[in-house]
């Protein structure tokens, strides 16, 4: 078994069939269970981000996700053993009214587009308006730019996703499912947010339940939003909107 660091995140892995599986002794030892789904239209390479994170693998031959699927793995953040429950959802149309249902019960969402495809990216703030018409008021969002591989063929700036990133107060990030680049820091940063969000309103519980308590969108006003863009992590001072109820 192995311990390895990813952004101050331990996370415990060991190799069984020359691939990394989590240590199964951590099972009895689990904190929090956190749900995330990956949303955002098809073929932008939602499963391949997934199972490069959970499972460091990319298919070359993956097809499309038909309904929902979902894979886990386990991390340890600030001394709490969290069990991430991934939710993979199909992006095509015909399937968005099953995968809705999905989304209760979900604290965090990896919101996926193709800088190659403007389409997918231009299809983003629909996305936003199901998660927070279906999803927690309380969801943390991340929005990934996929395939920056491929940088020769990018349509979508970086630029273009900051200023969408900042006016709706998401996290965001560019990863490449291919090469690995920033797949695990962008998961971490999203579990890391959940945990830092959970713990508060736990803690805020403890000390007060009078009234009906702040709510989790308070929790996350003021805020940092990391900008995970290349391979070097960038922090950004951009301040979550007071309205938002991402």
């Amino acid at each position: 078994m192995s311990k390895e660091m990813n952004n101050g995140v331990e996370v415990e892995k060991h190799q069984e069939n020359g691939h990394e599986k989590i240590d199964y002794d951590m099972q009895d030892k689990i904190d929090y269970v956190f749900k995330v789904v990956v949303i955002g239209d098809s073929a932008v390479g939602k499963t391949q981000i997934l199972s490069r994170f959970a499972k460091n693998e990319f298919c070359f031959d993956s097809k499309s996700t038909i309904g929902v699927e979902f894979q886990t793995k386990t991390v340890t953040i600030n001394g709490k053993v969290i069990k991430a429950q991934i939710w993979d959802t199909a992006g095509q149309e015909r399937y968005r009214a099953v995968t809705s249902a999905y989304y209760r019960g979900a604290l965090g969402a990896m919101l996926v587009y193709d800088i190659t495809k403007r389409q997918s990216f231009d299809h983003v703030v629909r996305w936003v308006e199901e998660l927070r018409a279906h999803a927690d008021s309380a969801i943390v969002i991340m929005l990934v730019g996929n395939k920056g591989d491929l940088e020769d063929q990018r349509v979508v700036s970086s630029e273009d996703a900051v200023e969408f990133a900042e006016e709706q107060g998401l996290f965001f990030s560019e990863t490449s499912a291919l090469s690995g680049q920033n797949v695990e820091t962008a998961f971490l940063k999203l579990l890391e947010e959940i945990n830092r969000v959970v713990s508060k309103k736990a803690l805020e519980c403890g000390v007060s339940r009078e009234g009906n308590g702040d709510n989790y969108a308070a929790t996350l006003k003021g805020s940092k939003i990391d900008i995970i863009s290349g391979p070097q992590l960038e922090i950004s001072e951009m301040k979550k909107l007071s309205s938002c109820s991402c």
